[in-house]
């Protein structure tokens, strides 16, 4: 059974404002069977499918989880050429672009507090992951950093931890906690990167779900 379909088309309800009882009258079904279909409980039928992806515009590789945009777009980054930013893979400059969405979204809040926790969770990420890249040749100097590597690793997950806990008192006492974000608030108001942000939404997901199920089998 599908399990994105169930989830999608609630959250494509929701987000739009309309009831359930709305929505099943609309897509000619009854309240309980859209309500089975939303719970996962019934699978839908092809015809039920196509009615659904018209009815929100959206296409039906979105509904069932296949793409990350609503409008199935395919993905059309060009191959990597010599030039700056240009000789990024397209799953680099989504992860680049990705976080230009993010800092975008703070900019125009005017909320520095949460802006500084963000970069600042960021940065330590960058600082962890490169001194794993350094550390692989044991010929680099350990002297290129001032922390002790048998000490770095832990205080800055510590570190980062903290950012993110100040990222999320900011976030929820500050602007951010008025700030409805949907699937076409970030396609609307960011659409040079929206397409960026979602992929790599589904691209994580996509990891972790992946690394639950390697864990539940474990067990």
């Amino acid at each position: 059974m599908n399990t994105d379909f169930p989830r999608i088309i609630t959250l494509l309800r929701k987000e739009r404002n309309i009831s359930q009882k709305q929505a099943a009258a609309d897509l000619g079904v009854s309240q309980a069977l859209l309500s089975h279909y939303e719970k996962g409980i019934r699978e839908c039928g092809l015809d039920f499918l196509v009615k659904t992806a018209d009815y929100y515009n959206v296409s039906c590789d979105y509904l069932l989880g296949r793409c990350a945009e609503p409008m199935g777009k395919a993905d059309t980054a060009v191959p990597p050429v010599s030039g700056g930013e240009d000789r990024l893979s397209p799953p680099q400059k989504m992860l680049i672009d990705s976080n230009k969405l993010i800092f975008s979204m703070l900019n125009a809040l005017e909320d520095a507090a949460l802006e500084k926790s963000v970069r600042g969770y960021l940065s330590l990420a960058v600082y962890r992951i490169f001194r794993v890249i350094y550390s692989a040749n044991p010929k680099n100097d350990r002297r290129f950093f001032t922390v002790d590597s048998l000490a770095a690793d832990g205080f800055t997950l510590a570190a980062m931890e903290l950012e993110k806990a100040k990222a999320e008192v900011s976030a929820k006492c500050g602007a951010m906690q008025g700030v409805s974000i949907t699937t076409n608030s970030i396609s609307a108001d960011h659409p040079e990167y929206a397409s960026s942000l979602l992929n790599q939404i589904k691209v994580c997901e996509d990891c972790v779900s992946g690394a639950s199920k390697s864990s539940e089998d474990e067990k």
